[in-house]
């Protein structure tokens, strides 16, 4: 079924549509513009008459020392400032071209075409890029919210199994840090990876309208929407930690389990309210994955630690992160950097690992 809403920021509205064969039908107003694309639809694309900036979908492409090739090629395709960007891909393809049209020539228009089911059911609106500078992930970026969105459920049939399971696990966070009510109405649409992209259809406005939310209350992360953080500061040093090994998605799946045992180790109890609940359809999800256990025994609990001490949301004198109360409501707390956190937080890394290795 077809949707249509706006998001209404500070910085700027822009209409999202989710619409079958979105793709396709949007190919003519690409001819007009640059498109910066995943390498994977860069042939589709051409099929249709449309020249690409190809990039392949890595941590490499989103680096600082890559994003100067991308602006010299889109000079020399000859866009100005009046040039309006395209985006097709996943989170990578969107952070470089987020990240680039907010600074080509001090700014540009663009539009996201998101491929993946991450993409679609929460990166794709909020207008946020991410950009790595050596072995800091994310450490640089912008706001800049696109002029539009564009969702084709389509699309998801070029994903696999595992891509699906990376967009789950977000939108179970998305719709657990909205509340119970829309918690429990995910889990009533049975989310899992081997749901077909008309079943997952569902799940994508739900979990856009939770994000929606968000967005317009704390565009720039001071306060709500800091709780949409949940498992990414463990997740993004699990990345790292894992020689990229592990996708983004799947990666925030094991750091929200990793935030659920740190609040074991704060609470001395298990988190209540629906904590079991997201812990267990988590659980179930990454189960699905046959090649993760091995991955996670690989990793040094050291080295995660290690990462995780430069996430750029951490203060001078204490780290931050997003666990549950007792009563499973999520929460951002300040931890002080000190030999006591070390330990909760180094013991809930390897517990986790524990657990998923076996």
């Amino acid at each position: 079924m077809p949707m249509m809403f706006d998001v209404r920021s500070a910085s700027a509205s822009y209409r999202v549509v989710s619409e079958w064969n979105a793709f396709a039908s949007s190919a003519p107003a690409m001819r007009d513009g640059v498109v910066i694309a995943d390498v994977y639809f860069a042939h589709e694309l051409a099929s249709r008459g449309v020249v690409s900036i190809a990039l392949q979908a890595n941590e490499a492409a989103k680096s600082l020392d890559a994003i100067g090739s991308v602006i010299a090629q889109m000079r020399e395709a000859g866009a100005t400032r009046d040039t309006h960007l395209w985006a097709v891909g996943g989170g990578t393809i969107q952070d470089v071209a987020a990240f680039v049209s907010s600074i080509y020539m001090r700014g540009i228009s663009w539009t996201y075409v998101p491929t993946t089911l991450l993409g679609m059911v929460d990166s794709c609106i909020g207008g946020k890029s991410s950009i790595n500078v050596g072995s800091f992930k994310n450490i640089v970026g912008t706001f800049h919210s696109p002029t539009a969105v564009l969702i084709d459920p389509t699309l998801i049939s070029t994903t696999t199994v595992e891509q699906r399971i990376a967009g789950l696990n977000e939108a179970a966070k998305i719709c657990y840090c909205r509340g119970a009510n829309v918690f429990a109405e995910y889990l009533s649409l049975e989310p899992n990876g081997d749901l077909a992209p008309n079943e997952l259809e569902a799940i994508i406005h739900l979990s856009l309208r939770a994000k929606k939310w968000f967005i317009e209350i704390d565009e720039f992360d001071r306060a709500e929407r800091l709780l949409l953080n949940l498992g990414h500061t463990f997740g993004h040093a699990l990345e790292g930690a894992s020689g990229y090994q592990l996708g983004h998605g799947v990666a925030v799946g094991v750091g929200i389990l990793c935030s659920l045992a740190l609040s074991r180790e704060l609470l001395s109890r298990s988190p209540g309210g629906a904590a079991a609940s997201l812990e267990g359809h988590v659980h179930a999800l990454l189960g699905a994955l046959p090649d993760l256990p091995g991955i996670l025994e690989a990793i040094d609990v050291g080295q995660v630690f290690d990462r995780l001490k430069s996430d750029k949301k951490h203060e001078s004198e204490h780290y931050r992160f997003v666990i549950f109360d007792a009563n499973g409501v999520v929460q951002v707390t300040r931890l002080p950097k000190d030999d006591g956190t070390r330990a909760a937080v180094s013991t809930a890394i390897q517990t986790t690992l524990g657990l998923l290795s076996r």
